[in-house]
Parts: C-alpha cells; structure tokens; sequence
C-alpha cells in the first residue's frame, strides 16, 4: 500500500508543479523572469513551489 500512496502523492506532487510552469508561461512576466521561474520550480520543485506562490509572477 504504501507505493500506490507514494505514487499517488508523486502524481499529484507533478501536478500541481506543471500547473505552476504553465502559469509562469502565461504570466505577463518578461522572457528572462519566465525562464529563470521555471528553471527554479524544475529544480528545485518544493522550495521553488513555496518561493514562487510568494513572490512570484501575479499577472
């Protein structure tokens, strides 16, 4: 049992950082902002996550 909980924490885990690249993609940010967003939610998924919702993008 405890894989397929694993796993399924890992979907949505996944989720929900995809969510967050796509609105960095959309956002009026300039390319640079934008990249350097998605570089620090691909790396460092949780940190950049938390750090992104605070201060990142909001339009």
């Amino acid at each position: 049992m405890g894989i397929e909980v694993g796993g399924l924490l890992g979907l949505i885990w996944l989720i929900i950082v995809i969510w967050a690249i796509v609105k960095v993609a959309k956002s009026s940010a300039g390319p640079v902002a934008k990249l350097l967003w998605i570089l620090i939610l691909l790396f460092f998924p949780l940190l950049g996550l938390i750090i992104w919702l605070l201060l990142g993008p909001k339009g």
